[in-house]
């Protein structure tokens, strides 16, 4: 019987006299520090889990763009924040901000304006950081497929966990606020560094496991090239003005990639059936004795 995930929360009634959960406040989260400079303020942190053994793989998916359907509310936020700061006309911008995708935004800025001051840098990847949650982190939902796809996933014992650019806490939290925190086993965020960082320590984490990369942009795709035995898989985008194919997405080296993610679970499984052959001692033939 499928009980679906536990409650969270006080519960209140709806009009049509449904339990709902109460809306979950998004807090205006500093952006990660640029550069690798000291934290004035560090927030403690769990040791890391030890080494573990799971059921069958882990599938590590990005937030924006990939769970999250808003890549387009934080790219118009990213195009007027240049605009402002930088002077770059709101169309290039987002183009340029899209093309630099998947990386913190204060290495796309160091990336397209690497003449600009220091500080003022940081004074745009702070407001960009702000604005994204006022403008686009409170709109946005996850794309339609996700929830039945996230619970397909775990019911056929895969190990899900999240690797993201964007503050931990506010990955934790829009999760939270979505209903889909419970199927992931943990979150990393900008806090624990950059996503070749997060795969490695995942790799640490679930040693023997196969790891599979979901991801929207070039930087996820190549990242996998950094860390032995991930595999990289894409959601492709159509924006106005801006399409990444799957064509694109297999040519930076995803092993598969579509629009959508409700094909993922066959995905997985074609990919996971072809490593293990691949990995399978070949059989020795037997000489047939001769009459």
């Amino acid at each position: 019987m499928d009980t679906g995930p536990p409650p969270k929360g006080s519960l209140r009634t709806s009009p049509s006299g449904d339990l709902e959960e109460p809306p979950v406040s998004l807090p205006m989260a500093a952006p990660s520090r640029p550069g690798g400079a000291p934290d004035p303020n560090p927030i403690p942190r769990r040791p890391p889990p030890a080494p573990t053994a799971v059921e069958r793989g882990v599938v590590l998916f990005d937030l924006d763009g990939t769970i999250l359907d808003d890549l387009g509310l934080i790219s118009d936020v990213a195009a007027d924040v240049m605009h402002a700061e930088f002077g770059t006309p709101p169309d290039e911008g987002r183009i340029h901000y899209l093309a630099t995708t998947g990386m913190p935004f204060e290495a796309q800025l160091a990336q397209l304006y690497p003449e600009a001051p220091p500080g003022v840098r940081v004074a745009a990847a702070r407001t960009f950081h702000q604005r994204k949650v006022s403008e686009a982190y409170a709109k946005a939902s996850p794309f339609p497929e996700i929830p039945k796809m996230l619970k397909r996933l775990s019911g056929e014992r895969w190990t899900l966990a999240i690797t993201t650019g964007t503050e931990t806490e506010m990955a934790d939290l829009i999760l939270e606020r979505e209903g889909l925190r419970y199927w992931f086993e943990d979150v990393l965020g900008s806090f624990e560094g950059t996503k070749r960082e997060h795969l490695a320590e995942y790799r640490r984490r679930y040693p023997s496991a196969r790891l599979f990369l979901v991801g929207d942009s070039r930087f996820d795709m190549e990242a996998t090239a950094s860390v032995p035995g991930v595999t990289a898989v894409g959601r492709a985008s159509a924006l106005p003005g801006w399409n990444l194919t799957p064509k694109d997405l297999k040519q930076w080296g995803a092993a598969w990639a579509e629009y959508t993610l409700s094909g993922l679970p066959e995905a997985l499984e074609a990919l996971e059936r072809a490593a293990t052959r691949r990995t399978r001692p070949a059989r020795r033939r037997t000489p047939r004795s001769r009459a």
